[in-house]
């Protein structure tokens, strides 16, 4: 009996120990659950950038100065004004023009000139040619009609074939002058009037041959008329050598290198004269004037600058661990200290391919525009860059707080029955907060962002380690 008492004494003792162990245990696990820091595994949007700083500049800036001396007479624009290439900025007082570009006026006549000669040769040539069919023409003909006075008198029914040619020549020269006139009215140059032409000619031509011929068989050449033949041939073909010659000169064009060199003349007087105005050399913006009307220049005097801002650019430095995560085409997104609560788009448009290195560091330059832009935004501002070079759309995502290295991998801490027990992950892409897990964990696991050393078996390593 005593032994049964003593049992249940013992029995007693122990619920009563146990009752009080488990509640101190768990008022233990309380207490550590509680000083915990944790976050959940969550589902969303990662956006992957590269972060670096630049400064904005325009697309195409330049700095205009003059070419000769001079005083300025009028400046035709102010700070702020838009300009279009080649519109005119300034002008030189033409009192105060050197001697140089005064003679370069006189002397762009005569090249010119001389460089529309060289390029209507063509004209030239087809004149020339004309000529030298109408010579040898007319060298047949007077050779002919001299021919014609060493035949002796002929029988009569020759002669009225001779009539009869001659009838006909005739009638052919009236269908032919008919014909011309009516296109002579039309221009010189015109084909049909050409021909026209040219065909009564050669009917009038035609009939006197006839006539001539007549009259030969009809009448008795005196030495007159023979002399008057001799001196026709001889006339005939100095015109014809003369025709000839001109021909040769010009049937195959200028040279070119006559053209080269008088377009090159041309070119460089009126080089010379467009010292006398300042230009814009492209479409922008005037962003300085330095001159006023009245101060005398000389050659390389700056008077205005011009920046094209409908293309603003910032060039920054990306080392060479993330250069090749970034591409032509990639997005940009820019902050500027100076325009506060303002984000700005931007497109990367050229990557560098040679780095540069300082003080052992290799960087390379990376180009991005400005596809946003406004007035607010001007060459000179600091800006800052975030190159966008991954955007993931519904994916798990961890704070990279959560993230440890352990024994070579990577681990996060889930919170289970309030102790933190290690679970291995896989990583995707990372940004500079979250972390793609494309294994290990689910959306709504909790994460513990502090566990204590007693929990961590292997080594701690921060994110990246």
């Amino acid at each position: 009996m005593k032994r049964i008492i003593t049992l249940l004494i013992v029995v007693a003792v122990l619920a009563v120990v146990g009752y009080f162990g488990l509640q101190a245990l768990q008022k233990a696990q309380a207490s550590v659950s509680g000083a915990f820091q944790t976050a959940e595994v969550t589902r969303g949007d990662l956006t992957v950038i590269v972060g670096a700083t630049g400064s904005v500049r325009a697309n195409q800036s330049g700095v205009i100065s003059w070419q000769t001396t001079g005083r300025i007479g009028e400046i035709t624009v102010k700070v702020g004004d838009q300009v279009k290439a080649g519109q005119t900025l300034a002008r030189l007082d033409e009192r105060s023009l050197p001697q140089s570009i005064i003679l370069a006026r006189a002397d762009l006549v005569n090249a010119q000139r001389e460089l529309d000669n060289l390029l209507n040769s063509n004209t030239a040539s087809a004149q020339a040619y004309q000529n030298l069919v109408a010579a040898q023409k007319e060298l047949k003909d007077a050779q002919d009609k001299r021919a014609s006075l060493q035949y002796a008198r002929t029988s009569r029914d020759t002669i009225e074939v001779a009539r009869a040619n001659l009838a006909l020549a005739e009638e052919e020269v009236k269908k032919a002058q008919e014909f011309y006139d009516q296109v002579a009215n039309r221009p010189e140059n015109d084909l049909l009037r050409a021909q026209a032409l040219s065909a009564l000619a050669d009917a009038k031509k035609k009939r006197d041959r006839n006539k001539a011929n007549l009259e030969y068989l009809i009448g008795k050449p005196d030495e007159l008329e023979v002399a008057e033949a001799d001196a026709r041939v001889k006339m005939a073909e100095a015109r014809l050598a003369d025709a000839q010659r001109e021909w040769e000169r010009l049937k195959d064009g200028p040279d070119k290198r006559d053209i080269e060199a008088a377009q090159a003349r041309v070119t460089a007087i009126q080089s010379t004269l467009d010292q006398i105005d300042l230009e814009a050399p492209f479409a922008g913006t005037v962003t300085e004037v330095r001159s006023k009307p009245g101060d005398e220049v000389t050659p390389g005097t700056i008077s205005f600058r011009i920046d094209d801002l409908s293309h603003l650019l910032v060039d920054v430095q990306v080392t060479e661990v993330d250069i090749n995560r970034i591409n032509v085409g990639q997005k940009a997104r820019l902050t500027f200290d100076a325009i506060q609560g303002k984000e700005y788009e931007g497109e990367v448009i050229e990557v560098g391919q040679v780095g540069n290195n300082v003080q052992g560091v290799v960087n390379f330059t990376v180009t991005v525009e400005l596809l946003t832009s406004d007035s607010q935004v001007r060459p000179g501002m600091t800006a800052a860059v975030n190159l966008v070079t991954d955007e993931l759309k519904d994916v798990v995502l961890v704070p990279n707080r959560a993230v440890r290295l352990r024994n070579g991998k990577r681990v996060v801490y889930l919170l289970k029955n309030g102790l933190p027990e290690v679970t291995e992950i896989r990583l995707g892409s990372t940004s500079d907060q979250y972390s793609q897990v494309l294994e290990g964990v689910k959306p709504g696991d909790v994460l513990v962002l502090n566990p204590p050393t007693e929990f961590q078996a292997g080594p701690r390593g921060g994110f990246g380690n």
